[in-house]
């Protein structure tokens, strides 16, 4: 047994590789890029440490390419998320009492190998499996990633060195368990990051983990889980299952030792998770912490005072990158009269000039949304859109599926502040303008802040420094992170911990201590260092 104090000093942020023409960065990733698609890959669960194949497979085609295929994988029933849960007890007490050094190595280990060795696989299979150009898939499954990672568990080792007050006589101290049970980690399609960071930063706090990840984003999904077995991570602590939702919500959410649930997806979803968890909440051993990032109807509100072409480009940006298939991205705008005519003819501008088609192809910018229901639901919303009064399209408005599911980067704008696409979550290539009277900056705050049930992220664009005390003033509880003068999305570990309220989520800020805390449970230990040997108190004697 050591006697040390281990520290975990503040990392860096991954540096952004800029994959210039010739670059090395840029050579490795076209090679794999070009390996991934010439092998089919079988795609098993993890359960215990072992790999699990049912035979009953789902096909996986890149979003862009969809007749394409780059492989499949296994999918589960109950009795695999039934046989996960039973793997992650069974290893829970050995992790738990795993000295925290030798859990950190494990994890700094695995992002030390995303940044070296399996970048390039990271980044090649975020850009085949959830369409993102070599750029995003960089600062996402790369940087972010291994972001998370190594500022967990800086965060994490300064938690544990908080410790109480003891006074003379006394021995006070504070030991931070994980949770007594398992916890559940669902995690989305758009952002590799986060699908590492929901498993591992719970396990990272001792805890043993069941994962689902959405299908769309198993092919990522399993290179993750191949590093972290070769960093050493124990069979048994995370488990990786394919199960549909409700499959893996009636197992865990029926088990006395859930725990928890760690989630990012839609607000439909997580309220219903939350009424079943309530529902059942008799059944646990322990009330589950309950951490959930869900929509978002981000907003981004131009002073008079504002330039136009940062007006435009914090659009054309916010709303298109990813094909606005962020959580964060810009979904509806208002912009004053006095400088509207030409943020909108800046903004046509840039965006008829965004490149889209496949991701194996660099010049593109505009890539494939996810599936082929989210293109419907998308295409949906343009066209009615295209039949209403209320409405124009400035720029886009078209699609196609016959060789992937594009959606040109479309422009809407509204003559009413409360139009649908003003209000509802699109999650893709669509952005809403509305223009509103240069002089009722005011009221248009208000408007920013009653719209949407959201409350993501927003942001602020203006000269005027009054005007931006203003408005993150009026617009407190509006954007759980709010940008001055950028676009609203781009939140860097380290930099902006992320999280929103309202119909957003719990607000547990990812990439933050404040997330951790939510994995540990807390025990007070006090010691008397010579107890007393009567129960009399001073006080009762009479003089």
């Amino acid at each position: 047994m050591h006697n040390a104090y281990f520290e975990f000093a503040a990392p860096k942020n991954e540096p952004v590789l800029n994959y210039a023409p010739g670059s090395a960065e840029k050579v490795a990733l076209k090679k794999q890029l070009a390996a991934f698609k010439a092998v089919e890959m079988d795609i098993p669960m993890y359960i215990n440490g072992e790999e699990v194949r049912t035979g009953k497979t789902v096909n996986i085609h890149p979003p862009h390419e969809r007749k394409h295929k780059l492989g499949h994988f296994h999918q589960g029933d109950s009795s695999h998320v039934q046989k996960a849960i039973d793997a992650a007890l069974a290893a829970r007490e050995k992790w738990a009492d795993t000295p925290w050094e030798q859990r950190a190595a494990i994890f700094m280990r695995a992002a030390e190998m995303m940044a070296t060795k399996y970048r390039a696989h990271m980044n090649a299979a975020t850009m085949l499996g959830q369409s993102k150009n070599a750029y995003q898939a960089e600062i996402d499954s790369a940087c972010e990633l291994i972001d998370f990672l190594r500022y967990n568990v800086h965060y994490l080792g300064q938690i544990y060195q908080q410790q109480p007050y003891s006074p003379q006589g006394i021995h006070n101290r504070v030991e931070y368990r994980p949770l007594e049970g398992f916890v559940l980690a669902v995690t989305p399609f758009n952002f590799t990051a986060i699908a590492g960071n929901l498993p591992t930063s719970a396990a990272m706090c001792g805890n043993v983990v069941v994962w689902k990840p959405a299908n769309t984003q198993v092919y990522a999904a399993n290179v993750i889980m191949k590093i972290l077995i070769e960093a050493g991570l124990p069979a048994g602590v995370i488990n990786l299952v394919y199960t549909d939702g409700p499959t893996v919500g009636d197992v865990c959410f029926n088990h006395a030792d859930f725990a928890g649930i760690h989630f990012t997806g839609s607000t439909g979803v997580f309220q219903t998770m939350w009424k079943t968890i309530g529902t059942n909440i008799s059944k646990y051993k322990t009330y589950p912490r309950i951490v959930g990032e869900t929509g978002g109807k981000d907003f981004v509100i131009a002073h008079k005072s504002a330039d136009p072409a940062v007006v435009a480009t914090a659009l054309a940006r916010g709303a298109f990158e990813f094909q606005g298939q962020k959580c964060s991205a810009a979904s509806r705008a208002y912009v004053p009269s006095n400088i509207a005519d030409e943020v909108k003819a800046n903004l046509v501008k840039q965006v008829s000039s965004m490149k889209m088609g496949t991701t194996e192809d660099f010049t593109n910018f505009i890539n494939a949304v996810i599936d082929e229901k989210s293109f419907d639901k998308i295409a949906s919303y343009i066209d009615n859109a295209k039949k209403s009064d209320a409405t124009s399209i400035l720029v886009g408005g078209t699609y196609d599926k016959t060789e992937g599911f594009f959606i040109a980067p479309t422009v809407i704008e509204t003559k009413d502040p409360k139009y649908v696409t003003m209000c509802e979550e699109i999650f893709g290539p669509v952005l809403t303008l509305y223009v509103y009277d240069a002089e009722k900056f005011e009221e248009t705050l208000a408007l920013v802040d009653s719209t949407s049930e959201y409350a993501l992220t927003g942001s602020i664009i203006s000269t005027d420094r009054y005007a931006i005390e203003l408005a993150t003033k009026r617009l407190t509880n509006s954007a759980g992170n709010f940008y001055i003068n950028d676009k609203p999305t781009g939140a860097v570990v380290g930099q902006q911990p992320f999280g929103g309220a309202r119909a957003s989520g719990t607000n547990d800020k990812a990439g933050s201590a404040m997330n951790l805390y939510r994995w540990l449970s807390a025990r007070t230990i006090k010691e008397t260092m010579v107890p007393p040997t009567d129960y009399r108190y001073s006080f009762l004697d009479e003089a």
